[in-house]
């Protein structure tokens, strides 16, 4: 038995601080509220139903949460530093002067970043 048609997916982001990611995820990434209640806003982040979902004390994990393909991550992820992200280095890893990592083979490139939270966010340009 699998979900009935017309089922939709939804993701979802935990915060500590609701009002300052909400302005991060509407006015930095440019995702439109598409609903909210006392306990979360939910976005369309680029298809994908996001819940932003209230959680006290709130600690971000390492790794990433969520993220996006595009198809040019150099000029995605300089448009986002124009608007005032700052994007992750990891020792080691290899990175640009952007931080896009690019894998081994060449055949993947992605950018990390964070959300107000410390959620790590990421974009990936792959082939």
């Amino acid at each position: 038995m699998g979900l009935p048609a017309g089922t939709t997916a939804v993701g979802f982001i935990l915060t500590a601080d609701r009002s300052r990611s909400k302005a991060f995820y509407v006015d930095v990434m440019g995702f439109p509220i598409t609903a909210e209640d006392p306990f979360g806003a939910t976005f369309n982040m680029a298809g994908l139903n996001v819940r932003l979902t209230d959680i006290e004390g709130h600690v971000a994990t390492p790794h990433t949460v969520l993220g996006w393909t595009v198809p040019d991550i150099r000029a995605a992820s300089e448009d986002l530093k124009s608007r005032g992200i700052s994007f992750q280095i990891y020792p080691g890893f290899g990175q640009d002067d952007l931080g896009i990592w690019t894998a081994p083979d060449g055949a993947v490139r992605v950018n990390w970043f964070k959300d107000p939270d410390g959620n790590v966010l990421s974009l990936t340009q792959a082939g």
